[in-house]
């Protein structure tokens, strides 16, 4: 036997709990919007962004390109987003949200905050010093 418990293991413990609240917040906007997660990061980070190309998107949301590039042509087909053909680098396409793609961001915000202050309110009043460790973290590992 060994002196190492998996359950014990603090890596394992933040991969289990990103797990969960990732598909706790996913079961909202699937059931609302009918989202993919891959769909939710796409447009939530061109969002934040405005118009950037599919490496961007997968650098930031840590996803497969593959994936990322799945997401966007669902969501140029459903009048999310729109491609467009970079003009220094004809490999690139940049992607941008379109009318109906910011509407969904309006319809998304209220229901993503109301998850975060449900979470905050979870993680009790340790709350903050949590989300600062947390926010530190992953600002150096960018």
């Amino acid at each position: 036997m060994t002196d190492f418990s998996l359950d014990d293991f603090l890596p394992y413990q933040l991969a289990v709990l990103s797990s969960r609240i990732s598909r706790e917040f996913s079961e909202i906007y699937a059931e609302n919007f009918g989202l993919t997660v891959p769909e939710w990061r796409v447009i939530v980070h061109l969002h934040n962004a405005g118009p950037v190309s599919v490496r961007e998107i997968q650098a930031r949301v840590d996803m497969d390109k593959s994936k990322v590039s799945r997401a966007a042509t669902r969501l140029e087909k459903s009048g999310h987003i729109t491609k467009e053909t970079n003009a220094d680098d004809r490999r690139l396409l940049k992607l941008a949200l379109t009318k109906k793609g910011h509407d969904l961001m309006k319809q998304i915000i209220p229901l993503a905050n109301g998850f975060e202050d449900k979470l905050t309110k979870r993680l009790g009043s340790d709350s903050d010093a949590f989300r600062a460790m947390v926010a530190q973290f992953v600002k150096a590992n960018s």
